[in-house]
């Protein structure tokens, strides 16, 4: 007998995941999966835990299909990982493990070596304020700011009401302009 895929990566009995809606699961996986991972990164997941990250979200998406409305799957994924992501930096601040490597996007092939140095260098300068922010003010702010969600999408994902969403993205971008100009007159560039 063939194991259901999403068995296999979970560990889960096949039994369990039956009748998962497969093609409706892989749809919004691959339409969700660039954004999802960003948002995990941009929220402070170390590098090395993103992609177990992103398999929570999924098993948790599978589990909870039939409960997901249709046009409503970008919130879930979203907020299911704003959860995640809570849970991963908590257990990153009992290892004792350091991780320092920034987020660094990679560098387009077609750029020159200064300017894809100059792109890495501010790559860094954005992992290093954003992980200055706190989680709640950082969420919206990614989402608001990185990943064009309006206010009311942001409000849906990550279920808060539409008044605290405007108020965490003003205090995120004060914080932001505050922390990254310290940063960049203080030359704190890694």
């Amino acid at each position: 007998m063939l194991e259901h895929p999403l068995a296999l990566a979970s560990g889960a009995p096949a039994s369990s995941l039956a009748r998962v809606d497969e093609a409706r699961l892989r749809r919004i996986v691959s339409a969700q999966f660039d954004a999802l991972w960003r948002f995990l990164r941009r929220l402070g997941v170390p590098e090395s835990d993103v992609d177990d990250a992103v398999q929570e979200v999924i098993l948790v998406l599978a589990r909870r299909l039939d409960e997901v409305r249709d046009g409503s799957e970008r919130s879930f994924v979203l907020s299911t990982a704003f959860r995640v992501a809570s849970g991963m930096r908590r257990q990153v601040k009992r290892r004792r493990e350091v991780h320092d490597a920034p987020l660094l996007e990679r560098a387009s092939p077609g750029l020159d070596p200064e300017a894809a140095a100059e792109q890495q260098r501010l790559a860094a300068l954005l992992a290093q304020v954003l992980d200055q922010l706190s989680l709640e003010l950082r969420a919206v702010f990614v989402l608001y700011e990185l990943e064009d969600f309006t206010m009311a999408e942001i409000a849906s994902a990550l279920a808060l009401p539409a008044g605290t969403v405007a108020s965490r993205l003003r205090r995120g971008r004060e914080a932001f302009e505050r922390l990254a100009a310290r940063a960049l007159g203080e030359g704190e560039v890694p």
